[in-house]
């Protein structure tokens, strides 16, 4: 499937970089979780200098062409340009995409690799906030190795994003641009069971960071859950993934051609779910979500893309219980302002959050986590367990954010596990 937004030529990206006003306060910058130097890359951009561009942008971010695409921009960079108020903001998301993209695609020059004598650092998991620690501490000096369970890295970025928002080739192009940093990826590795945390550090390791998200989905506490047809959205989207790589056949695949859906949620996973229920040409797509519209999680382009693809929206519609018979669902019951009824269907697709698996947590000694299953961190250093030299960041610490939020903390996570292993060098322990 190819992606449903268009990049910028050339032409296009320079024209939108010469219209920031280059602000002396950029609130596009402060409206930025990561504080990326929006009007200095503008600028660089504006006067045709691709590669200094790119320089800016790395400088605070590790995964470029990924947050130009799937960012919630209107809430951010874009929703804060100055310029907005007047429905005439700065296109920053796709300014952003364009410069990694061209990087990328002419092989322009890359950062010379920095020596690795600061120390040996473990990352468990390669999603967002992994790559984020992985990339940073690459370029501190420091000897990474990123332990994925799965086949190839990339986490949620490439089994849980559809190709329509991105595309797979975008996360394989930005993890080997962490891979040129220095950075070692060990996949097919399942940390719990494969290697624990005590036997990396048995392996010289100085800390090790935990990354792992969060892979366990909720449910409602319905009845009927436990019905042949009750899918968990991040399922569909992990197995289609798989599919299309051809590492699963399509009868894998939870949703088949002609089938009646239910979604229950209304996030960009909900969205997600959704438009690949369509593409896989289910027969009816139905989101029901408890709220008003006014409430949705989801950014307001792929609402919109939904109802592009012929989504129809249930608002005000509360779960009460999954129907079946013989075993298999057949209508998902809500109650709506006029009342109860059934809404008639094959699959429910559950899209209502996820929770920290216990794997890792559980094959190691001395890791707290909080009642939900979130790992417990201090202030100083930041990032740390209460298991010494062992930190966490990401939606496993701060339940399930986007993309760029799981960054911005991973960042300060990587800045102190450098801390902590330079005191440890320090005190000559």
């Amino acid at each position: 499937m190819e992606e449903e937004i268009p990049g910028y030529t050339v032409a296009e990206a320079v024209l939108e970089a010469r219209r920031c006003l280059k602000c002396p306060k950029p609130l596009c910058k402060t409206g930025c979780p990561i504080e990326n130097d929006i009007p200095q890359f503008n600028q660089a951009l504006s006067q045709g200098n691709m590669g200094e561009a790119y320089r800016i942008i790395s400088q605070k971010s590790n995964l470029p062409a990924i947050c130009g695409r799937v960012c919630p921009h209107e809430n951010q960079c874009e929703g804060h340009c100055v310029l907005a108020k007047t429905g005439k903001g700065i296109k920053i998301g796709r300014i952003e995409r364009f410069i990694a993209d061209f990087y990328s695609e002419n092989q322009l020059s890359s950062e010379k690799l920095v020596p690795k004598t600061q120390g040996k650092v473990a990352v468990i998991g390669s999603g967002p906030a992994g790559l984020t620690v992985a990339g940073d501490l690459a370029r501190k000096g420091f000897n990474v190795v990123v332990y994925e369970n799965e086949g190839e890295p990339g986490g949620v970025l490439l089994y849980g994003i559809p190709d329509f928002r991105l595309p797979k080739e975008i996360v394989r192009r930005e993890t080997k641009n962490i891979e040129a940093l220095g950075v070692t990826f060990v996949c097919n590795t399942m940390v719990g069971k494969d290697i624990t945390i005590d036997k990396m550090f048995e392996e010289g390791f100085d800390a090790v960071f935990i990354g792992t998200g969060t892979a366990i989905a909720k449910g409602l506490g319905i009845p009927g859950e436990d019905l042949k047809g009750v899918i968990q959205s991040s399922y569909l989207l992990r197995m289609n993934r798989l599919y299309r790589d051809g590492n699963v056949g399509i009868e894998e695949v939870p949703v088949e051609e002609g089938d009646e859906v239910v979604v229950i949620g209304a996030g960009n996973v909900a969205m997600d779910a959704c438009r690949t229920a369509v593409m896989l040409k289910a027969k009816k797509v139905t989101c029901a979500y408890r709220k008003t519209i006014e409430f949705m999680k989801a950014a307001r382009a792929e609402y919109d893309g939904c109802v592009k693809d012929g989504v129809e929206f249930a608002w005000e519609h509360a779960p009460l219980e999954v129907i079946g018979e013989n075993g298999k669902v057949t209508g998902l019951k809500v109650t709506t302002p006029e009342g109860e009824k059934v809404i008639p269907c094959n699959k429910v697709l559950m899209a209502v959050g996820s929770k920290p698996a216990g794997r890792v947590i559980a094959s190691t000694q001395g890791i707290d986590a909080d009642e939900s299953g979130y790992v417990i961190t201090q202030q100083k250093p930041y990032g740390m367990t209460t298991k010494k030299g062992v930190f966490a960041g990401g939606d496993v610490v701060h339940k399930p954010a986007t993309v760029v939020l799981a960054m911005k903390e991973a960042k300060k996570v990587a800045q102190g596990i450098a801390d902590y292993i330079e005191a440890r060098k320090l005190l000559g322990v």
